[in-house]
C-alpha cells in the first residue's frame, strides 16, 4: 500500500507530466518550407489554421538540405518542400530518420529554360546544359532531355540517372551540375538549364517561357509534409495538414499557381 509520501510524489509527477504536455501543446508548431510559392501556400494555411486555434510558425529556407537537418535534430516539427524520391535519397545518404505525414501535397513541375535560345531546335553541338547536382532532380532533368530527343539514357534507369548513364549524346552536350537553387541565376552561363518552379517563380521567372515542361503526375514526385516518426501523429500537425487539404487552399493553388498540381 503506498504511503502518504509516495502518493504525494505520484500526484506531483502526474501534475508535472500534465503541465509539460499542456505546455508543449500550447507551443506553436514550427514548420520549415521553401521560400516562394510553397511558403505562400502555407501562409494561407496558417491564416485558416489560426481561426481554428492552431498556431504555426513558418521558417523559410532557400536550400534543400537544411530543412531536413532541422527536422531531424528536433529544431522543427515538420517541413514541406520535398517528394518521396528526394527524401529516400537524402535519408540514405545523410542518415535522416524522417517520414511523410500524409498523402496530401502538391506536384511542382520542372522545365528547361534559356536566355539564349527560343527553341530546343536551336541547341548546337557542345552546348552547356545545367542540371541539378542532387541525384533525383538531376535524373529528372536528364529524363526531360531524353523526352526532348536530345539524349538517350540507359534503359530503365529512371530518376536515378546521372550523366554517366547517358548512352547517346549526338550533340555532345556538356552537363554542368549545380545546386538546384542556383540554376535559374546561372542561365547566362549555359545554353539551357532545368529549373524547378519553386525557384523560378520567386526569382521573377515566367513558367510560360519554358522550352519544355515536365508535369508528370507520379506519387513519388508529390511534395508532402515530413516529420520525425514520433511526431507523425502529433494532433497539432494532423490538424494543420487537414487545414492544408481544405477547399480554400486547393482553390488558391489552382487560381494563383496554375502551373502547380494540387494532390489532395
Amino acid at each position: 500500500m503506498p504511503t502518504a509520501l509516495s502518493r504525494r510524489l505520484l500526484i506531483g509527477a502526474a501534475a508535472f507530466i500534465l503541465a509539460a504536455t499542456q505546455a508543449a501543446a500550447a507551443e506553436p508548431l514550427k514548420i520549415g518550407v521553401s521560400a516562394g510559392p510553397l511558403a505562400d501556400v502555407l501562409k494561407l494555411t496558417n491564416e485558416i489554421a489560426k481561426k481554428k486555434g492552431i498556431e504555426v510558425r513558418l521558417v523559410e529556407f532557400t536550400d534543400w538540405i537544411t530543412p531536413n537537418e532541422a527536422v531531424n535534430s528536433g529544431d522543427l516539427d515538420a517541413n514541406f518542400f520535398q517528394h518521396a524520391a528526394f527524401l529516400a535519397t537524402q535519408s540514405a545518404h545523410r542518415g535522416f530518420r524522417l517520414v511523410q505525414v500524409d498523402k496530401a501535397g502538391v506536384i511542382v513541375p520542372v522545365g528547361l529554360f534559356s536566355r539564349k535560345i527560343k527553341s530546343l531546335d536551336e541547341i548546337k553541338e557542345g552546348d552547356r546544359v545545367a542540371i541539378s547536382n542532387d541525384t533525383i532532380n538531376g535524373g529528372r532533368a536528364l529524363l526531360l532531355l531524353e523526352r526532348a530527343g536530345l539524349i538517350k539514357l540507359k534503359p530503365g534507369i529512371g530518376l536515378r540517372a546521372t550523366p554517366l548513364d547517358v548512352v547517346d549524346n549526338p550533340k555532345r552536350l556538356r552537363f554542368v551540375e549545380l545546386d538546384a537553387a542556383q540554376i535559374y541565376r546561372s542561365l547566362d552561363d549555359v545554353t539551357v538549364g532545368m529549373v524547378n518552379l519553386t525557384f523560378l517563380i520567386p526569382a521573377g521567372g515566367d513558367p510560360r517561357s519554358a522550352l519544355i515542361v515536365d508535369r508528370t503526375v507520379e506519387d513519388q514526385l508529390v511534395l508532402r509534409f515530413v516529420s520525425r516518426p514520433e511526431n507523425k501523429d502529433d494532433p497539432r500537425l494532423r490538424s494543420y495538414v487537414d487545414v492544408f487539404k481544405s477547399p480554400e487552399v486547393k482553390s488558391y493553388i489552382e487560381a494563383k499557381l496554375p502551373a502547380f498540381i494540387a494532390a489532395f
